[in-house]
């Protein structure tokens, strides 16, 4: 097959790179004396995606059809991997989506590209208001080694990652048994005291959920869970950096908490995300709210966040204007880092795939537009 070629600037050095690819691989990267201004870096990974622009992972009619559509919209973006996410339900809806989602990969290649797994994110989650945050209270549920199993039985083994949270012996055995099949475990929406936080990491945890996010409030000064999940090297964090659920310091003090090489952005961006401004009803939340400022809220209650709005691009955005992370540490939380986590993809190195992303940057007003998109070497933009 013909070799291929395209250049941009690394995010990291500033340098300009020659990327070559044959056949959907990357054949050599060199030093390249073109005057490019375009940055060029691997496609983007996102670890949590329940929907986008009107695609609904957790609709209650989801079918291949809405995965084969947010897989094209997210392709747009530049987000050349992504875990399609599934929020807490009962398990025939659960397994309705996984099935639809197995379909879709089934009938697109594209989709069997970018989807190498699944994120289910619950049913066993705390019970408690406050770090429940918008799962349904009634299908929160123990863990469940015979549920998961129906899970892959349903599915083809498509559930790679299982958010969980580690307050009662029974889900620190899940996350052992979990762990010991290559299933990426994370902790999020908890209420489980410091020494369950570690014994979860002892058991096989490697990841936190939204780590900032699905807590109780207030937390003790210390010690609490958020400390104990900062501190525990064996945890990498993903963090929604889209402005409204972590303020600047917070995600500033966390990012350096953790250091960049363990820190991931996400969008965990809802069907919503990206739509007009209004009220709408919803499968997960009910009456919400999208206002002008990019925020969906609960229309009830308080009006506490319901979801996420931004895409992953947007978050790489906000993300680079951090001290100490810039352009380079950000793109490094959105592709190298999270995939570790996805099939050890979001490398720019000989014999990885082409999924290569080339993109403008203005810093001075936190702009990041797309230009192309490449997936196993062929141009989708």
């Amino acid at each position: 097959m013909k070799s291929k070629t395209i250049t941009g600037r690394d995010p990291s050095s500033g340098a300009v790179l020659e990327v070559n690819f044959v056949d959907g691989h990357i054949q050599a990267i060199a030093p390249s004396l073109a005057d490019e201004s375009a940055w060029l870096s691997p496609g983007f990974i996102d670890l949590q995606v329940n929907g986008y622009r009107g695609s609904d992972i957790n609709s209650d009619t989801v079918d291949a059809d809405v995965v084969i559509a947010l897989t094209q919209t997210l392709l747009s973006m530049g987000v050349t991997t992504f875990l399609p996410t599934i929020v807490t339900a009962s398990e025939e809806k659960i397994i309705r989506a996984l099935r639809a989602i197995a379909k879709a990969r089934r009938a697109s290649p594209t989709v069997a590209h970018a989807v190498p797994f699944v994120h289910v994110e619950g049913p066993y989650l705390s019970v408690e208001d406050g770090p429940r945050g918008a799962h349904a209270k009634e299908y929160i549920r123990p863990a469940s080694l015979p549920e998961f199993e129906r899970w892959q039985a349903a599915s083809g083994n498509l559930v790679g990652m299982v958010t969980i949270s580690p307050h009662n012996e029974v889900a620190l055995e899940f996350i052992s048994a979990l762990a010991k099949k290559d299933v990426v475990m994370a902790i999020g929406h908890s209420h489980a005291t410091p020494a369950q936080i570690h014994a979860a990491a002892d058991a096989g945890a490697t990841l936190s959920t939204h780590l900032g996010n699905g807590l109780g409030s207030p937390l003790p000064r210390h010690p609490n869970l958020l400390w104990a999940q900062l501190a525990d090297d064996r945890l990498a964090a993903t963090f929604i950096a889209d402005g409204h659920h972590l303020p600047q310091d917070t995600l500033k003090s966390m990012v350096r908490a953790k250091g960049i090489s363990r820190s991931i952005l996400v969008s965990d961006s809802v069907a919503l995300g990206g739509m007009s401004p209004g009220f709408y009803d919803t499968a997960v939340g009910g009456a919400v709210q999208v206002t002008s400022e990019d925020r969906i809220v609960s229309a009830i209650g308080g009006g506490f966040l319901a979801g996420a709005y931004r895409p992953l691009v947007d978050g790489i955005a906000h993300a680079a204007g951090i001290e100490g992370v810039a352009l380079g540490g950000a793109i490094q939380m959105a592709t190298e880092n999270p995939g570790r986590f996805a099939g050890r993809r979001g490398a720019l190195r000989i014999g990885a795939e082409a999924d290569l992303v080339l993109f403008d940057w203005n810093a001075a007003n936190s702009a990041l537009q797309i230009l192309t998109v490449l997936v196993q070497g062929a141009q989708l933009k």
